[in-house]
């Protein structure tokens, strides 16, 4: 176990004369208050505390970072760690070790974790599919092919398999995601514990080419964002027979569209009291939806292509970055008034944004400038500069006690 300090205390006691000896005050480090800084040029991570903003050991080894993406266990001690060359790290907090490490793809894009802490599982872009894998010991306990039904491969004779996206955790210890290539939206249920083996539901015709996806924070709703077409795809978890139902469905069409310079990440959409907040694909825009109807009700205009589009804790504030070039700068937005109360300037290829648990700082990665700026979110005035090598994911282990981060 890793220790926070260790203080040599001087005790008196009077037992018939006076007699002084020492004792180590130990004080084991808690992990509520810590996170993960990906450095993607090499293949590292930065372990920071929040509380006292500053990272307190770096960590080597993890293999291709460039797309990488965390979550935690449900005790918040290990980090799962999803690197782009298929690495899949278990990352101890306690000790700032590796753990364990399997490589388990050829490309990978993302995970997640179960609902009962006892599975992670893995996406892939090569060979496609998703894996699953004990959260204690990194053991492969089940490989879901994402078969492709009309596609086959002419080199093996046998189906393709579909990139894989948008792979959230849900309720009932479930993952969904999708699939990029054949437009679909799979669920893979483990709620038998008798089994390692998932019940597969497949929904087909979603729309063409989902490339991310989210799940509202209630974890009823998934929704798949469309690369191929205007419009998105929302599936009803609690009512999954009722199929899959686009949203959105005009959105965009007859406008003259941008070239997209960098995907939004879906799974960073706000949703701030009974309104989403979402990137607009090609767009300079932040779309508005009430999410009791799933209609649209405003249009926000910003200043480039959002990437991220997060929320504050609250509700109260909307943080938005953008892809390239206004890739230095973030926007601020109100929730209740739907105006830019604020634009930052934190630096070259600011990459992502996370809110410390309760939303009094938010924390953004300059990855051109090796930086992290913390930033007050009540003042938006800059707390605080720490350094980084390369600079891009930002996960703190608050993210444990979430559905689908």
């Amino acid at each position: 176990m890793m220790f926070r300090h260790c203080t040599a205390i001087v005790v008196s006691l009077l037992l018939g004369g006076c007699t002084t000896f020492s004792l180590n005050a130990i004080i084991p480090r808690a992990t509520g208050d810590l996170g993960v800084v990906i450095e993607r040029a090499s293949g590292s991570v930065q372990l920071v505390d929040t509380s006292d903003q500053r990272a307190f050991a770096s960590v080597s080894g993890l293999g291709d970072l460039s797309h990488a993406s965390v979550v935690f266990s449900r005790d918040e001690r290990f980090a799962y760690v999803f690197g782009r060359d298929g690495g899949l790290t278990k990352l101890d907090l306690l000790t700032s070790a590796i753990d364990r490490r399997v490589i388990q793809s050829g490309n990978s894009i993302g995970g997640a974790i179960s609902q009962d802490g006892r599975r992670v599982a893995v996406s892939n872009y090569t060979p496609g599919g998703v894996r699953v894998f004990d959260s204690d010991t990194l053991d492969l306990v089940a490989d879901i092919p994402a078969t492709q039904l009309s596609a086959i491969d002419e080199k093996t004779g046998k189906p393709k398999q579909a990139r894989v996206v948008g792979l959230v955790d849900a309720p009932g210890n479930r993952f969904v995601f999708s699939l990029f290539d054949s437009n679909e939206i799979w669920i893979a249920d483990f709620s038998d514990r008798s089994t390692d083996q998932p019940v597969i539901t497949r929904f087909e015709d979603i729309g063409r080419q989902p490339y991310d996806a989210l799940i509202t924070p209630d974890g009823r709703y998934y929704i798949a964002g469309l690369f191929g077409e205007d419009g998105m795809a929302l599936l009803d978890l609690w009512h999954p027979e009722q199929g899959v139902r686009r949203i959105l469905p005009d959105y965009g069409r007859g406008q003259q569209k941008l070239p997209v310079y960098k995907m939004p990440h879906l799974e960073g959409w706000a949703i701030a009291g009974n309104r989403a907040f979402i990137p607009a694909v090609g767009r300079h825009s932040v779309l508005v939806m009430n999410i009791d109807s799933w209609e649209q009700v405003a249009e926000i205009p910003v200043q480039g292509q959002p990437v991220f589009v997060m929320a504050r804790p609250d509700g109260r504030q909307v943080w938005v970055n953008f892809a390239f070039p206004k890739n230095n700068s973030v926007q601020v937005i109100d929730t209740e008034s739907l105006a830019i109360n604020q634009t930052l300037s934190p630096g070259k290829a600011v990459l992502h944004m996370e809110f410390t648990p309760r939303g009094e700082q938010v924390w953004v990665s300059v990855r051109d400038d090796g930086k992290i700026h913390i930033y007050d979110t009540d003042t938006l005035q800059l707390d605080k500069v720490l350094s980084a090598e390369s600079p891009s994911g930002i996960f703190f282990t608050a993210r444990a006690h979430r559905i689908g981060l």
